[in-house]
């Protein structure tokens, strides 16, 4: 019988490199308070935004996130020839054919590799950058480019102040390459299916809608324990984990999950990412953004451990513990 036996796998995985794209156009609270009822107080006290970016009409999700990752692939030092794998993680295609991916790896110049969406919402990036590190594991790729990118402006109602407040546009993207030695942690993720109702589209007719309170009371009991069970997951202690970097959906949502960490043995120099106070939410975006914003800012630095925790719409989740290129 023919052998049927996978590809010799690897020790581990690790990110080589990260990139980000925002558009230029920044929307602060003051501007959207000439559109609807709301104020740079009233925003600033239940989400902690202050601006936000949008894209142009003619921007496209697939423009961004071209963007993004060949910022990624450079900066890991590779040529998209080197790319055998493209994830796009999204939930903002303005149509499900063709997929996003195809046409960023066309757009790369990465020639005939596998490409598909991955579409997870908030978190989306968790989710494509377990699988990435998976197939590098097994074998299956050598380098596999991970983009979370959204253009959320496209299903945003923008007279609806519990929406149009929140939501922003952009790109964030990493390139996942094998490793000697684990540098992405396994993932603990799950979804609360029977809540999937508090953050939805409907139909293609209409703009996206949530139950913000009781979003909020779910993040705020029931992510921190799956932040845990990453560090968990990935052998260390709470206190060796120098950078915490959650889905920036909510600037007190952020705060509670990492209070509840604190007490649970975290560092009180812990880095966490704020980055939706200047990129609001943008959803399976937000994490790869914020990651790359604080390795520009110099307060991640390389071989630092970073916690990441996406959570969204479907209701689902994701967790893991990475060290930073």
């Amino acid at each position: 019988m023919t052998s049927l036996a996978a590809p010799t796998g690897r020790a581990g995985s690790r990110i080589l490199g990260m990139g980000s794209y925002q558009p230029e156009t920044i929307v602060s609270n003051h501007d959207l308070a000439q559109v609807v009822e709301t104020s740079d107080e009233w925003i600033r006290d239940r989400v902690g935004i202050a601006n936000r970016r949008i894209a142009k009409p003619d921007e496209l999700l697939v423009d961004m996130t071209i963007a993004a990752g060949a910022k990624a692939i450079a900066d890991a030092g590779l040529e998209p020839s080197d790319i055998e794998a493209v994830l796009v993680a999204t939930c903002t295609m303005p149509s499900m054919i063709p997929n996003a991916a195809a046409q960023v790896a066309y757009g790369l110049g990465v020639q005939a590799g596998a490409a598909f969406d991955v579409n997870a919402a908030c978190a989306g990036f968790c989710y494509a950058l377990a699988t990435a590190s998976d197939l590098v594991r097994a074998g299956t790729a050598e380098h596999v480019l991970v983009i979370g990118a959204e253009k959320l402006s496209d299903w945003v109602n923008p007279v609806d102040r519990s929406t149009a407040i929140i939501f922003g546009d952009g790109a964030g993207a990493a390139v996942v390459g094998p490793s000697d030695e684990p540098g992405i942690g396994p993932v603990a993720w799950g979804s609360a299916g029977d809540m999937s109702e508090m953050i939805q589209v409907p139909d293609r007719h209409s703009f996206i809608s949530q139950e913000g309170q009781s979003v909020f009371r779910w993040a705020t009991t029931q992510i921190a324990p799956i932040a845990l069970r990453a560090v968990e997951l990935a052998g260390i202690e709470l206190s060796e984990v120098d950078v915490f970097v959650p889905h920036q959906a909510n600037l007190r949502i952020i705060e509670a999950i990492a209070k509840r960490l604190r007490a649970k043995g975290a560092r009180e120099d812990l880095v966490i990412a704020r980055d939706i106070v200047d990129s609001g939410n943008t959803s399976s975006a937000s994490i790869p953004l914020a990651l790359d914003h604080l390795r520009t800012a110099g307060e991640a630095r390389s071989g630092d451990v970073a916690l990441l925790v996406g959570f969204g719409a479907g209701l689902s989740y994701a967790g893991q513990v990475v060290r930073l290129p």
